[in-house]
């Protein structure tokens, strides 16, 4: 994984800094394990010195990765309380989330 070669991608309203070879924790991804998935909404490239910038997404660019695995977060507590009144809830929530491996990525390429 080098610091030179990286893509700034978008999946699920959120924004990853990825490289080759990274393995990247994303909210729940509707593709089974082993299979491939193409990020096309590349928003900048950088490839040692060159530097693509999209307006808004980077043209005939995506990022190839590999789903390794699907599972949940740990459990975050919530408690609201409010004092004086004999009030207290207490509450709890677990995220889905979709393990990926970068395979690639590749500017230019035409789609077919």
């Amino acid at each position: 994984m080098s610091d030179n070669n990286y893509a700034i991608i978008q999946s699920g309203g959120r924004q990853y800094r990825v490289a080759e070879g990274q393995v990247l924790k994303l909210g729940t991804i509707p593709v089974g394990e082993g299979e491939t998935v193409d990020f096309d909404n590349v928003l900048m490239i950088s490839n040692g010195g060159d530097v693509h910038l999209g307006a808004p997404t980077v043209a005939n660019a995506k990022v190839v990765a590999t789903v390794m695995s699907h599972g949940r977060d740990r459990k975050v507590k919530i408690l609201k309380f409010k004092r004086r009144k004999h009030h207290m809830k207490r509450m709890g929530h677990r995220q889905d989330h979709t393990m990926i491996k970068v395979k690639s990525i590749v500017v230019g390429e035409e789609s077919k």
